[in-house]
C-alpha cells in the first residue's frame, strides 16, 4: 500500500534541539514520573494537530525530548556490562551504575524522561488528524503517525528492559488526577509491553509512503518515515527514525517469539532498500595485509563513524554541537580524553576492560593466501594486535603532558560524533542469528557468523539438516548474484554487494579458520539433543561476537540481560561481569557488586517503589 504525501520547500526543517512548547499554564504538577513541569506535552492547548506546522514541529519536538535518553541508553547498556571499567575520574553516579548501586537520585535513574517522550507521543497520536487530505485527495501525516508510534515503542522498550516492570499508558496524562490513577494500575512486565507494541505496530509494517520532492520535482518512495531533508550539519533526517520492521524484530526477540523475530529481521534486510533488495553486512573490516604481520588494512573504523544514508548506521539520536544548548551529549568526554569543543585534556571515565582485551586476544586470526591456503597469525604481535583486530580499530591509548606532568590519553573512535548511534546494520544480522539459534536453527546462525549467507549456502549448509522445517526456512531468500549476495573472498574485488561472516570483520576469514567451527558432537544420536548441544555452543559464539563487534556501543548489558532472562539464570550476567578486570581479579569485582546480581530484582532499576522489578 502506498500513501502519497506532499511536502513543500517550506517544510524543510533546521533542527535546533529545542522547539517551542505551548500550554504550560494549563498543566498541573504532581510528584510522580508523569510530571514534566512546564513542557509536559507539546501543544497541549490544542484539541487537534491538523496542519503542517503543528504536526511537523510536534514530531521534531518529540525528537528533542529523546535527547535526554541518549546518554543513558548507551551508558546503562555499557557501564553495567563487562567490556568497560571505571577509573578514578568516574563521576559517582556513573560509578554507581557500574556497581549496580543506583538510588532514586542517580541522574541515570530518571523515569520521567522516558514518560516525557511517551506522553508526548500519546498526545500526538490522540490529536493528529490522519484523515486530513490535500487537494489531490491524498492522505497527509500518516508517516508522521508511524514515526511517532515507533518512537513510543522504542522508548517503552528501553523503559521496560531497564526497569523490568513499568506503568503502561497509551493515553496522554495531562492532570495530577490522571497521573494518580495511573500510578495505582498494575505494572507491566517486558513481555506484556512488547506484545502490546507488536500488535500496535504490525499493521503499519507494510505501509510505504511517497512524497513530492520540490527539489528533484518528482515523487520519491521514501519508505515509512517523514522526509524532512538534511537537518543541522547536513545530517540526513532519515537517520532519526526507528524502522518499523526492525523494531518489530527487536520486540519479538525480547518477548521470546523467535521465529517471528527472525522473519521481521529478514524482512527489514530484504526490503530495506526496496522489495527484494540487498542490505548485506558488507566487507568493511580490519585485517592484516599479508603474512609479514606488519601492515594493516582498515576500512572498518570510518564505516562505523559515518553518518550517511548509505553507512552502517540505521538510527541515531542527535545531540547539540555546543554544551550550553542544553541537549549536549557527554559520551565523547566520557570515552575520550580530549574535549571535542575546548580541545583540553581530561581523564576519561570509562576504559576498555581487561575482560574485553582478554577476549579479543583469545581469538584466532587467519589469513587466506591467493592459493586459498590458511595461515594463522602468531600470538606475540603486541598489545591489541593479537587475535581479533576490532578492538584495535576502535581504541587507542597514548600519553601527553598536562600541567607539566605526563598523563595517559585515550580515544574511542566510535565516539567522535556529537550524536548517539543506536542501531546499525551488523546488529540486525547478529540479532537475526540470535533469533534463528533460539528458534532451533543453530547451523543457520553459525553461517551468519562464519561465512555469510546466500541461497547457495542455505541450500547446502542449512536445509539438509532441518528438512521438517524447509518450507519456513525457504522464505529466507538471499540471491547469490552480482546484484545480490556473494560469499566473501579476499582475492575477489567485486565488493559492492558482498556479505561476509560477522566474525570475519576482525579475524581474517572465519569460515576457513580451524578454531571457528560449528560446535557439534556426532556421538549424540538424538536429533533434538544434538540441536540443543549446537544451540548452546552457538549461543556462546553469539555472546562473544556481540562483545567483539559492539564494544563501547551500549548494547552489552542488554544482550547479557536478554540471555539471563531467557534462561532465568544469573550466571549469564555474573560469569561475564565479574571478569571485567580479568579472571584473576574476579573476586575483587564480585566483592564490589556484593553479589547483587544473584537476585533478579537487582538486574533492573527501581525508582521510589513506583516503577521497577
Amino acid at each position: 500500500m502506498k500513501i502519497i504525501i506532499m511536502i513543500t520547500k517550506a517544510y524543510k526543517l533546521i533542527f535546533v534541539g529545542v522547539v517551542g512548547f505551548l500550554g504550560a499554564a494549563t498543566l498541573s504538577s504532581c510528584e510522580d514520573f508523569f510530571d514534566q513541569d512546564s513542557d509536559h506535552v507539546l501543544f497541549a492547548d490544542k484539541d487537534h494537530l491538523n496542519n503542517a506546522t503543528d504536526t511537523i514541529y510536534s514530531v521534531t519536538g518529540i525528537m528533542s525530548k529523546m535527547q535526554a535518553l541518549a546518554d543513558r541508553t548507551i551508558l546503562l547498556g555499557e557501564a553495567r556490562g563487562d567490556l568497560v571499567d571505571v577509573t578514578d575520574a568516574t563521576a559517582a553516579d556513573l560509578r554507581n551504575v557500574a556497581l549496580f548501586d543506583i538510588d532514586d537520585d542517580n541522574i541515570y535513574n530518571q523515569p520521567r524522561d522516558y514518560y516525557a517522550v511517551i506522553n508526548n507521543c500519546n498526545y500526538f497520536l490522540a490529536h493528529v488528524d490522519t484523515t486530513l487530505r490535500n487537494s489531490r485527495n491524498e492522505e497527509i501525516f500518516k508517516c508522521e503517525m508511524t514515526a511517532v508510534k515507533c518512537y513510543r515503542a522504542w522508548t517503552y522498550l528501553q523503559l521496560a528492559i531497564n526497569y523490568g516492570r513499568v506503568p503502561f499508558v497509551t493515553e496522554p496524562i495531562l492532570t495530577k488526577e490522571a497521573a494518580e490513577v495511573m500510578e495505582n494500575q498494575p505494572l507491566w512486565d517486558i513481555e506484556s509491553v512488547c506484545d502490546w507494541l507488536i500488535n500496535d505496530l504490525t499493521p503499519l509494517a507494510d505501509l510505504q509512503y511517497m512524497r513530492y520532492d520540490p527539489y528533484t520535482k518528482r515523487m520519491n518512495d521514501v519508505g515509512e518515515n517523514p522526509l524532512y531533508g538534511d537537518i543541522g550539519y547536513k545530517t540526513p533526517s532519515s537517520l532519526f527514525y526507528f524502522p518499523t520492521k526492525l523494531l518489530l524484530g527487536e520486540l519479538n526477540l525480547w518477548a521470546g517469539h523467535y521465529k517471528e523475530a527472525a522473519m521481521w529481521y529478514y524482512r527489514f534486510i530484504s526490503e530495506r532498500n526496496g522489495t527484494n533488495s540487498t542490505y548485506p553486512t558488507g566487507v568493511n573490516r580490519i585485517s592484516w595485509s599479508n603474512t609479514s604481520w606488519t601492515s594493516l588494512t582498515d576500512n572498518l573504523t570510518g564505516a562505523l563513524m559515518a553518518e550517511s544514508g548509505s553507512s552502517e548506521l540505521i538510527t541515531m539520536i542527535p545531540g547539540d554541537s555546543i554544551p550550553y544548548n542544553g541537549n549536549y551529549l557527554q559520551l565523547r568526554n566520557i570515552f575520550n580524553s580530549t574535549d571535542p569543543v575546548t580541545h583540553e585534556y581530561h581523564e576519561v571515565s570509562l576504559v576498555p576492560s581487561q575482560g574485553l582485551q582478554d577476549l579479543s586476544a583469545a581469538q584466532t586470526y587467519s589469513y587466506i593466501t591467493e592459493n586459498q591456503d590458511t595461515v594463522y597469525a602468531p600470538k606475540d604481535l603486541g598489545e591489541l594486535m593479537n587475535g581479533d583486530l576490532r578492538l584495535l580499530a576502535a581504541y587507542s591509548k597514548g600519553y601527553t603532558y598536562h600541567q607539566g606532568n605526563r598523563v595517559n590519553t585515550q580515544a574511542i573512535y566510535k565516539y567522535q560524533s556529537r550524536n548517539a548511534h543506536i542501531w546499525r546494520r551488523t546488529m540486525v544480522w547478529l540479532h537475526l542469528a540470535e533469533a534463528l539459534n533460539c528458534a532451533g536453527y543453530p547451523r543457520f546462525a553459525y553461517q551468519i557468523l562464519s561465512r555469510g549467507v546466500n541461497n547457495t549456502i542455505i541450500r547446502q549448509e542449512v536445509l539438509p539438516y532441518y528438512s521438517a522445517d524447509s518450507t519456513w526456512l525457504k522464505q529466507f531468500d538471499f540471491p547469490a548474484t552480482a546484484s545480490g549476495y556473494i560469499i566473501y573472498n579476499p582475492t575477489i574485488a567485486a565488493n559492492n554487494a558482498n556479505t561476509q561472516g560477522i566474525h570475519t570483520r576482525g579475524t581474517g576469514c572465519a569460515y576457513m579458520n580451524k578454531d571457528y567451527v560449528l560446535p557439534d558432537d556426532t556421538l549424540i544420536t538424538d536429533s533434538l539433543d544434538r540441536i540443543a548441544y549446537q544451540q548452546k555452543g552457538v549461543e556462546k559464539m553469539l555472546i562473544d561476537e556481540g562483545a567483539l563487534e559492539f564494544a563501547f556501543e551500549g548494547q552489552r548489558y542488554y544482550d547479557l540481560l536478554r540471555y539471563a532472562l531467557r534462561h532465568d539464570d544469573a550466571t549469564y550476567l555474573t560469569n561475564y561481569i565479574y571478569a571485567r578486570r580479568g579472571e584473576d581479579k574476579r573476586a575483587e569485582v564480585e566483592s564490589e557488586i556484593v553479589n547483587k546480581l544473584d537476585q533478579k530484582r537487582n538486574w533492573f532499576l527501581r525508582w521510589k517503589d513506583k516503577i521497577g522489578y
